[in-house]
């Protein structure tokens, strides 16, 4: 069984900077990609970024590139994220989340229906 766990979330001023982390464990996910959604509060869940497990292609939404980095370290299964200049607008619950195994297009990393296990998710709320 898989278990994503996530945890850096936390309450930063606008311009501020956070680092999220994502554990994954319980097989092996050499062949699966990661993503980081979000979700605010009585809206739906929006792709943020993506990485390829073993490839290290990339990802972004337009609302956060140049602001946030993903990146992976295989070696202790956790992807990371790297968000800076934080926006109040960026206030959401943050999830990982592993793909089929199959996606490879932007459209699929979008797609929420593309990942199958997910993490409980870490509040991000960003102060104006």
């Amino acid at each position: 069984q898989v278990q994503l766990v996530e945890s850096g979330g936390g309450l930063v001023q606008a311009g501020g900077s956070l680092r999220l982390s994502c554990a994954a464990s319980g097989r092996t996910f050499r062949n699966n990609a990661m993503g980081w959604i979000r979700q605010a509060r009585g809206l739906e869940r929006d792709f943020v970024a993506g990485i390829a497990w073993s490839g290290g292609t990339t990802y972004y939404a337009g609302s956060v590139k140049g602001r946030f980095t993903i990146s992976r370290d295989n070696a202790k299964n956790t992807v990371y994220r790297q968000m800076n200049s934080l926006k109040p607008g960026d206030t959401a619950l943050y999830y990982c989340a592993l793909d089929t195994g199959y996606c490879s297009t932007y459209g699929c990393y979008e797609s929420p229906s593309s990942y199958t296990d997910w993490g409980q998710g870490t509040q991000v709320t960003v102060s104006s």
